[in-house]
């Protein structure tokens, strides 16, 4: 395969297991006959400054050395260049949750590594968020309401448990549980209904193996909303115990809607959850880019 990487690398992603695998998993990358230029993010946001940089200066291919929310810093670098529907972007999975590629069915660094060897690429959308403040793009999902107060709990107290700590901060936020109400304008109509949670989803995936959205499609040229009404304790356990299977969207009580744009209505601001990343911001509208960028795997 011709053309060299730029290896983005997070060692500070998966609670710190990143800087003892990455080593590895790169030279095996190598050893296969891959070309690499190997640089380190050392603070948040400076994944999207050097991918915007070497994006900027001809290159294409871009590797992701961490998790999700490393895969959205690049992103938004190269959604910040002119020439992000020439680039491509392959990831391994080294970081808490690394929901993206398990909707490709990539659950192991092993089957990572050998679709990038492969190099075959697909083109993704990518969803823009408009916020009080400028704009974000994603390919995973965003999620309000209890979504974020679990993301948010997991980063301070279990990290260190991988993607089992999502679950732990999952039940301890059941334990206190609030509502949110964020009223969403799409283009038939308003749902203002009080809810637990809202979703906003381009691929299946999130906090590793929870198939939030089961109908979601990462090049359709539409987002996945899912949206769950007030529940009780109770019910919100037995709407959980489903989200692995993705058979909670069958219940009453949780609805889905896919759209290409969505509207916050009389938006506040508030905790956002980005692809594993915890935001605090007034969200205005999340759009599609339908085929942005090109994935390998």
């Amino acid at each position: 395969m011709s053309g060299a990487y730029y290896a983005i690398v997070n060692r500070a992603a998966g609670g710190g297991r990143c800087e003892k695998a990455a080593p590895d998993a790169l030279n095996s990358l190598e050893r296969r006959g891959l070309s690499l230029e190997v640089a380190f993010s050392e603070e948040p946001k400076h994944a999207t400054e050097l991918a915007r940089r070497a994006a900027s200066n001809g290159c294409r291919r871009f590797l992701s050395v961490g998790g999700d929310g490393t895969a959205a810093e690049i992103v938004n670098g190269l959604m910040a260049s002119s020439a992000a529907r020439e680039c491509e972007l392959a990831m391994l999975p080294l970081g808490t949750g690394n929901s993206f590629l398990r909707h490709f069915g990539i659950t192991a660094l092993q089957a990572a590594t050998d679709a990038i060897v492969r190099g075959k690429s697909t083109p993704i959308d990518v969803l823009r968020l408009t916020h009080d403040d400028g704009v974000i793009h994603f390919i995973n999902t965003m999620g309000t309401g209890f979504v974020a107060r679990a993301g948010e709990l997991t980063n301070e107290r279990f990290k260190f448990l991988g993607a089992a700590g999502y679950i732990a901060a999952v039940l301890v936020c059941v334990v206190r549980l609030q509502y949110e109400e964020n009223t969403l304008r799409y283009a038939d109509g308003i749902d203002d209904a009080r809810t637990v949670l809202s979703s906003f989803s381009n691929s299946q995936y999130t906090g590793g193996s929870m198939r939030m959205a089961p109908d979601a499609q990462v090049a359709d040229g539409l987002l996945d909303v899912v949206r769950a009404g007030s529940l009780r304790r109770g019910a919100l356990i037995a709407a959980f115990t489903r989200i692995f299977s993705g058979t909670h969207t069958d219940l009453e009580q949780v609805w889905t809607r896919q759209v290409d744009r969505v509207e916050f209505v009389n938006s506040s601001v508030q905790a956002v959850l980005i692809d594993g990343d915890l935001h605090h911001l007034e969200p205005l509208a999340i759009d599609v880019l339908p085929s942005a960028i090109q994935l390998i795997a």
